[in-house]
């Protein structure tokens, strides 16, 4: 994972008002609970107290309630209350609950991803950078979403979708039906945070491949991929459909997708329902078909440099791996 990054890692409907749950996420155990106003605290599945699973707890008031001995923790993992010393008596500073930065857009729930959470120095979620998200997305968009879990690290889960080679061959009854496996380019933009680009996969008649070099930006072409880091990709089909992931990592072994279908075509109740059933059962489909393959990565996670033998079509993977590495060295940097 990649410190000093907003992750996504649920989405809103999962964390009711009141609620505690106990999920894996970030190679971590990790508590998440939503108080009585609605917001929303992220932290380390442990008690400091003695170790306890705090997801076993409950809700009391806007406190955190450990199951053991009653302690009670704050959305800043600080103690509140430690009961057997009684309500007068004043609690020890360095008894922390180790939280996270957390913000919620989008329909999601975002972490500041920190290797060593809960430390004085934990800054606060409005002294960070805003969320990743995609500008494009426009209002009139209506969406709806479905998970899929694969056995495979996050890196190698968005690398897939960033792989234009592979689309004729996994896909050749699907998404990759009548694609050639002529990889031209393809044409890519990046920003500090983002890659975006233009598939331009043709026939073979013989043809030596454009570079991305000499690619330029398609002028009529709508379909293009933008993916933001740490873990959301948008598949920009055309103005009046998307399709965005969030590719939630659960530890170095497992990848949760978290896919929306957006669309302003359909608008009427019922038919926007049978519409987005049928999306669902297609997106599902082509799902599998990737991650039959993608499971059997060897190794797991990927790195920028490691036993393998890419080709020009693999820019995108190449770029993403760069700037992934050059996040984690700014990371360290700045630890």
């Amino acid at each position: 994972m990649i410190p000093n990054q907003w992750y996504v890692i649920l989405a809103s409907t999962e964390v009711r008002k009141n609620k505690v749950i106990g999920v894996r996420r970030m190679n971590r155990n990790l508590v998440v609970w939503r108080d009585s106003r609605g917001l929303v605290g992220v932290a380390d599945d442990k008690c400091p107290h003695r170790g306890i699973a705090l997801s076993k707890g409950k809700m009391t008031g806007d406190h955190l309630q450990c199951p053991f001995h009653g302690f009670e923790y704050d959305r800043s993992g600080a103690c509140r209350l430690i009961p057997a010393n009684g309500k007068a008596a004043p609690v020890p500073e360095h008894i922390r609950a180790a939280t996270f930065p957390v913000a919620e857009k989008n329909g999601f729930i975002y972490i500041w991803y920190m290797t060593d959470p809960g430390i004085e120095n934990t800054p606060a979620a409005a002294d960070l950078p805003p969320v990743p998200w995609f500008t494009n997305l426009e209002d009139d968009l209506v969406w709806s979403g479905f998970t899929d879990h694969w056995k495979a690290h996050y890196s190698r889960a968005i690398e897939n979708q960033l792989d234009v080679v592979h689309v004729p061959f996994i896909h050749h009854t699907t998404i990759g039906r009548g694609i050639g496996p002529v990889v031209n380019g393809p044409y890519v933009e990046t920003t500090e945070n983002t890659i975006s680009f233009w598939p331009s996969n043709a026939p073979d008649t013989g043809q030596t491949p454009i570079p991305s070099s000499k690619m330029t930006k398609p002028e009529r072409v709508s379909t293009y991929l933008t993916f933001i880091f740490p873990n959301l990709w948008q598949n920009h089909i055309m103005d009046s459909m998307r399709i965005v992931v969030a590719f939630v990592p659960v530890d170095d072994e497992n990848t949760i997708f978290y896919l929306r279908t957006y669309q302003k075509m359909v608008k009427l109740p019922v038919l926007k329902e049978l519409y987005f059933a049928f999306t669902r059962l297609f997106n599902i489909i082509v799902l599998k078909q990737d991650r039959r393959v993608v499971e059997t990565h060897q190794p797991m996670a990927s790195r920028l440099k490691m036993d393998e033998n890419l080709i020009p079509g693999d820019y995108p993977v190449i770029l993403y791996r760069k700037k992934r590495e050059e996040l984690k060295e700014k990371a360290a940097a700045e630890a």
